[in-house]
């Protein structure tokens, strides 16, 4: 099938998605879904012929036929649980195949200022902030998976925490995927508001159980407001035959600051898009990203941080270990506006390569329109330290884990960087283990 083909068919099913859908939808919203679907049908879905797409071939992922699950899937509560590495007694909302768990869900405990809901029962109450807030920071017009996610919005996670609230305890919003017989896709939705000088940790995970073949196509949009603060993880453990495209739409206002950590754990093809506009005086951003490969994995990262405004931070280390024969993409764009004057921007890439079939494709970038700026960019690829693996081998260590040693060591860098004690731990000992394994 042509281009041209696949996206009809995905438009088709738009329509036939809309008629078996239940009608009790506010106007806002069948607006907003028609204009995902014209955008989309004016975008087209990317190829390598797009810039920002021409290391990532998309093709397995649009030629196959998905189906919607309609949130059927018996999953054992703990083999979820530990597959995402949640806490067992933390607040979390818990989707199966795009739908709400409510079984596997729990809502305890949590304080009066944070109100922690399914998508879909808002959408149907018609709640205010969704109409005001929701498809306003991820842009349908432009990004042709943002537009189809938008299309067929129906479930996902909500999250508003009311100015002045601080939550220590991580929310977790756990997105799990899988279908033995049949190829499936899910669009799920989420949308995270934080209020005036609050503060809370966001853990939002993916991940594939039964080891079939599935496209998620996840859609985040998270707002500050003045002084907030925003420590905000993804991890992505989707199964060795998924296909994962994910999108990250930030607007932070004066004086927020946000620390965001996406690990890419596994995937057959996995694409994550991050969007961060410096929107407001002061306001400091921190991207902090880990992606593995193995086999013929391909993960590419896309990342874009705008500053607005005068006197904005950003720092972003994306760090990839590729084996086997994997491939790597990143391509982090910052962009600094006239107006954003004594704006401070440093950009990190860097990439370790196990195998001599393993591939990177590497491209840090700059569009700097100001003239009082602090920035800087850099990548590296290479691979394992031949004096460190001489060094630990004269230690006594065999060659097996002395590679062992230094790829985690690579790793931990950003793992480290996780305030989430329990979490950091989770993913230490996975590391731990896949690298021995390996």
């Amino acid at each position: 099938m042509s281009a041209s083909e696949h996206t009809a068919r995905y438009i088709g099913a738009s329509k036939e998605w809309r008629s078996a859908a239940k009608t009790n939808v506010p106007s806002w919203l069948n607006d907003l879904r028609q204009e995902g679907i014209a955008s989309f049908a004016t975008l087209g879905f990317p190829t390598t012929k797009h810039e920002e797409w021409k290391h990532t071939n998309i093709e397995p992922v649009v030629s196959r036929q998905f189906g919607f699950a309609n949130g059927e899937g018996s999953f054992a509560s703990a083999d979820i649980l530990s597959s995402v590495f949640v806490e067992a007694d933390a607040p979390r909302l818990v989707f199966v195949n795009g739908v709400y768990a409510p079984v596997l869900s729990s809502v305890r405990d949590l304080p009066s200022g944070v109100r922690l809901a399914n998508l879909s029962e808002l959408l149907r109450s018609d709640d205010g902030v969704l109409a005001s807030r929701i498809g306003r920071y991820a842009n349908h017009r432009r990004n042709a998976f943002v537009a189809l996610n938008t299309a067929f919005m129906d479930d996902g996670a909500v999250v508003v925490v009311s100015p002045g609230c601080r939550l220590p305890q991580p929310i977790y919003l756990v997105y799990v995927s899988g279908a033995k017989d049949r190829p499936i896709m899910s669009h799920p939705r989420t949308l995270i508001v934080l209020g005036a000088g609050s503060e809370v940790n966001i853990v939002e995970s993916y991940a594939g159980v039964n080891g079939g073949s599935y496209f998620c196509n996840a859609v985040t949009e998270l707002i500050g407001e003045p002084d907030s603060v925003a420590h905000h993880y993804r991890l992505q453990r989707e199964g060795a035959a998924a296909f994962h495209t994910g999108t990250l739409a930030v607007h932070l206002g004066r004086g927020c600051h946000l620390t965001a950590h996406a690990v890419t754990l596994s995937g057959a093809l996995v694409r994550n898009d991050v969007h961060v506009s410096l929107a407001g005086e002061g306001a400091e951003c921190v991207l902090n990203g880990l992606y593995l490969g193995d086999d013929k994995q391909h993960v590419d990262n896309f990342t874009e941080i705008e500053h607005i405004k005068p006197r904005a931070t950003s720092r972003e280390l994306y760090k990839g270990i590729l084996d086997g024969a994997s491939h790597g993409v990143f391509n982090g764009k910052i962009v600094v506006h006239k107006d954003a004057q004594k704006s401070d921007a440093r950009q990190t890439n860097r990439n370790l390569l196990l195998s001599a079939d393993a591939l990177v494709n590497t491209q840090p970038q700059f569009e700097i329109y100001a003239d009082d700026v602090k920035c800087s960019h850099g990548s590296t690829i290479g691979q394992l330290d031949p004096d460190a693996l001489f060094y630990l081998r004269s230690r006594g260590l065999g060659p097996d884990e002395a590679r062992s040693l230094l790829s985690f060591a690579f790793a931990s860098d950003i793992v480290g960087r996780m305030k989430v004690a329990a979490l950091r731990q989770r993913l230490d000992n996975y590391l731990v283990a896949k690298f021995r394994d390996n």
